[in-house]
Formats: structure tokens, sequence, C-alpha cells
């Protein structure tokens, strides 16, 4: 019988993930997108309730089998009787759904008429109907993963699991014992009588085969397809997922201690003038930015195909470097907004949740660290660590060990988006998409939540392996921790602990390089060089 409580779980977590994704859609949507992108928005909010469903399905997997062995495919009364087994399935089935089927398309439907994102430049291009454009650049995109998919699983989808060998004596020389029948007509653990020598005696003669043996299976599409989306999100989430875990607390301690304050006459004006100056900087480089963009469409017809791609590249890292001094000035307006104009407005309990939500998020992150330490990377472990902490939080309040594992995993997933916009913020290889309240197209929301889910297994992968003990008998355990951990050429990296790693020494260079640069900066020294830049290329 399925425990009822566990229903109602699910139940109210559905409903608070909806609730959570729509609130963000609605509060930080841009008001260009106000009555527009239905389609788009809805696969964010579905998307946000998967990403959200997958990390939580963890604790769930935990609650379920109540840390006793053989739970699943069993209605026992210690055993909370869901089928886990179909609830990852299905996730494994939706997460390359949304990331590589509808959010691409969302995308391409969103932005298609957007030279920048389509073609390079959008002037002289051909009008298009917009839902025949997303759904050829879709079909590209479909046709080239699917075939990536297929012929992964076709080779590589051999698990080689090791066992050991045990031969012992013939069953029936073993005791028998008589169960006592009780008047409920159900069976418990009490009915059993204790073992005795003769139990003893058979178990002795039992001989172990000192060497490991390989039990090869082929596993189905489904957990091969989970284990392809995590490693291909590992890359991701090891780079941003250690770069966010250093950076969310650091800029959550820094809001407090840059918190508005008063300004007097001197530096109010000279906080204007710098503004002002940075303004019409920018405003200069935007119309020198439209003057190439005019230009350069009439040279990529005559250029070949490599100086076509290295200028459309040169082009794009500029518009992102503009892109970045923008939003930067932008940020300073807010403060000086909140520093003179709005200073009597402002809530003075902002910077202390943020001091304390920076304090909580800095104690989680030693934790992972220690945690991979101690744990992970050690063989065997020096000690369980959070484990430990998790059953022992059981003994007296059940459901705390659940939730600290839904704590701590969905912490990972907040990072690696924090670590995406800081490493875009930092360093110009792709543009940032900021989450910003009344300010965020769709194309943003879009991006943040394929990466995601793009990063939700390798979460789910990353709090198994590291709860190992807590969650030894979770469904995902025998799935991420026995058959994808021998699989085929994937298996190599996880056994090697390669990403693991990876994180780590992303987070301590992080942690190095955030101490030496803390605050994110573009003054108006970054503006004027852009635009010098510009006038020679457009002179020349």
């Amino acid at each position: 019988m399925v425990d009822v409580f566990l229903i109602c779980v699910i139940v109210v977590g559905f409903f608070l993930l909806s609730v959570i994704g729509l609130y963000l859609v609605v509060k930080y949507q841009h008001p260009d997108d106000k009555n527009d992108a239905y389609i788009p928005k809805l696969v964010v909010l579905l998307g946000f309730v998967l990403a959200g469903g997958t990390v939580f399905l963890l604790p769930l997997d935990v609650a379920n089998n109540s840390n006793f062995a053989g739970c699943e495919g069993f209605n026992t009364a210690v055993c909370g009787g869901l089928n886990m087994v179909l609830f990852w399935d299905i996730i494994y089935w939706l997460i390359p759904a949304w990331v590589f089927i509808l959010i691409p398309f969302c995308i391409f439907y969103y932005e298609a008429d957007d030279g920048m994102l389509m073609a390079g430049t959008s002037v002289g291009a051909k009008p298009k109907s917009k839902l025949k454009e997303a759904l050829c650049y879709e079909s590209f995109v479909v046709v080239i993963f699917g075939l990536i998919f297929a012929m992964t699983y076709l080779f590589l989808n051999t698990t080689s699991i090791p066992v050991r060998d045990w031969t012992g004596p013939d069953f029936a020389a073993g005791p028998l014992y008589a169960i006592t029948e009780e008047n409920n007509s159900t069976f418990s653990a009490s009915q059993l009588q204790n073992m005795g020598d003769e139990d003893s005696a058979i178990l002795n003669a039992n001989t172990v085969n000192p060497e490991l043996s390989t039990m090869e299976l082929s596993i189905n599409p489904a957990t091969f397809y989970a284990g392809l989306m995590a490693w291909l999100g590992w890359f991701l989430f090891a780079c941003f997922g250690g770069i966010g875990m250093a950076a969310l607390p650091l800029d959550l301690i820094l809001a407090f201690v840059n918190r508005p304050h008063h300004m007097d006459a001197v530096e109010f004006a000279e906080a204007q003038r710098s503004l002002r100056d940075r303004v019409n900087e920018l405003v200069n480089v935007g119309e020198l930015l439209k003057i190439e963009q005019e230009e350069n469409a009439q040279k990529y017809e005559k250029m070949g195909w490599r100086e076509r791609r290295k200028a459309m590249a040169e082009e794009k890292k500029t518009w992102i470097k503009f892109k970045q001094a923008v939003y930067l000035m932008e940020e300073d307006a807010e403060d000086f907004a909140n520093c003179t104009a709005n200073y009597r407005n402002y809530n003075p309990l902002i910077p202390i949740f943020s001091l304390l939500g920076g304090i909580l998020a800095l104690i989680i992150s030693l934790c992972w660290v220690l945690q991979i330490i101690l744990y992970m990377l050690p063989t065997p472990p020096v000690t369980p660590f959070l484990n430990e902490y998790f059953r022992w939080f059981e003994t007296w309040f059940n459901l705390f060990g659940v939730l600290s594992v839904a704590i701590f995993s969905f912490y990972l997933l907040i990072c690696a988006v924090k670590g995406c916009f800081k490493f875009g913020l930092r360093f110009l290889f792709f543009q940032v998409h900021p989450m910003k309240l009344n300010k965020t197209y769709m194309s943003s929301f879009l991006f943040n939540i394929g990466l995601v889910l793009l990063c939700a297994l390798p979460v789910v992968q990353f709090s198994a392996s590291a709860f190992q003990d807590y969650a030894r008998y979770t469904t995902v355990n025998q799935t991420f921790n026995v058959q994808l951990y021998y699989l085929k050429f994937f298996g190599w990296f996880w056994r090697s602990k390669v990403f693991e790693y990876a994180l780590l020494v992303i987070l301590l260079l992080t942690c190095i390089y955030l101490g030496c640069k803390p605050k994110d900066t573009s003054g108006g020294k970054d503006s004027v060089s852009l635009r010098d830049r510009l006038r020679a290329r457009v002179s020349g």
C-alpha cells in the first residue's frame, strides 16, 4: 500500500514548485513579454518544476525506501510503496526532451527576428515565417543530437558490474524452522526464530572466491540516457558549480557590506558625474555598433566562409562586452538611486537577509568541500561526515535528514546558475543572462532553465555519491552508483572521480581569484577603450 503521507508530499511539492515558478515568471518578466510568448513561458514554468522535481526526487527516494533494503517491488509496512523506477524513468526522458526539443524550439521561435542569434545579422535578411524558421533550426538540432544519442547507445550501452562468487552447501542441508502464525494473517520479523548453531555452521561452510569477476549487462535506454545527460551536464556543473559555491556566499555578504549609505553633496556630485560620463560613452558605443553592423552586412557578402565566421565572432564578442558594460552600469545606477532618491524608501532588512543568507551559504559550501575531501575522494572514506549528521537527526526528527538532502542538493543548482552568470560577467565567452525584476527577457529565462536542467542530473548523481551511506537503499543509488558507475567509457570518469577533482580545483581557484578581485567592475575606462576600438574599426 502506498504511503498517504508521501502522496501528500508529492502533491504539495508540485504545487509549491508551480507557484514559485509562476511567481518568478510573472515578477521577473520584461514588460515587452507581458502579453506575449505564452508558449515559452509555459515551457519555462514546467521546466522549473521539472528541475526542482528532479532534485527533490532524491530525498523522496530516501523517504520511500526508509533505510530498508528490498523495498523496491515489495508492499511492506516499512516502505513507502512508490514505484521510484517509474518516477526516475519519466525524469530521464523528460529532461532530454526539454533540453534538446522544447527549449531550443522556443528560443528559435522567440528570437526568430533577432539577426544576431539566427544569421549573424538581420540587415538584408529575407522575411520568413517565425514558425518555419524555428522548425528549420530545431530539426537540425534534433537530427544532430538524435544521431549522437542513437550511436552512443548502440556502442556504449554495456555495463560491467564487479561481483564476488560465493559457494555454499546445498539448500536442503540447512535447518528448518516453523513460523508462528498470527491472527491478522500478516508476516512480521518477530515471527522468525533466532539463528542458532546450525545456521552458523552453514554460513561457515561457504567459500569465497578471492578474485572479483564481472557481470556484463545491457542497460535500458532511459538509464543510459540519464548517464549520457549526466556526463554532458557534468562539464557545465563542474565549472559553474565550483564557481558558484565560492561566488554565491561572497556576493551575498558583499551586498550587506556595500549596502546603500547616505551620500553627502561631494559624494553625490562625483557619483553623478561618473555615471553620466559612462552613460554618454555607452551611447556612443551603441551608435558605433549600429554603424558597424550595417557596414558588415555588406562586407559579409564579399567575404569567404572562414573570414566571415571570424568577423562575426569578433562582432559577437564586441556585443557581449557592450551588454556587460551596460548591465554593470545599470547596477551602479540602481545603487546610486538607492543611496539618493530611493534612500528613504529602501528596505533596511534586505542587506540583513543578504548577510544571513551569505553566512548560511558559506556554511553549506564549506560542508560540501569537507564532504568531498573527507568522504568522496579518499578510498576508503576518512569519515561519513554529512551522512552521520543526517542519520543522527533522523533519530529525533524523522524527516530532517530528508529535508537536509533536499537543501544541500538544491543549493548546488543555485550555485550552478550563479557560477554561469559570474563566469559570463568576468569573461567574455558567452552572453550573460541575469535575472532582474521586471527586466528579464524570455530568452534569458529559457537559457537559465536549460542550464538548470543540464545540471540537474549531475547534481543528483553528485548528491547520491556524497550521501551514499545515507541513501544506500535508494533506486537512484542503484542507477548511478552501480549501473552507470561501471558503464563503458562514461564510467571511467566517475570511477576516477575526474569531475569531483575538477569541481574542487575550480572552487579553490575561484576563491583565490575572487579574493583578489571580489567586485564586478567595469568603469568608464572599459567603455572608453571599447569606444576607441570601434571608432578605429569603423574609420578603417
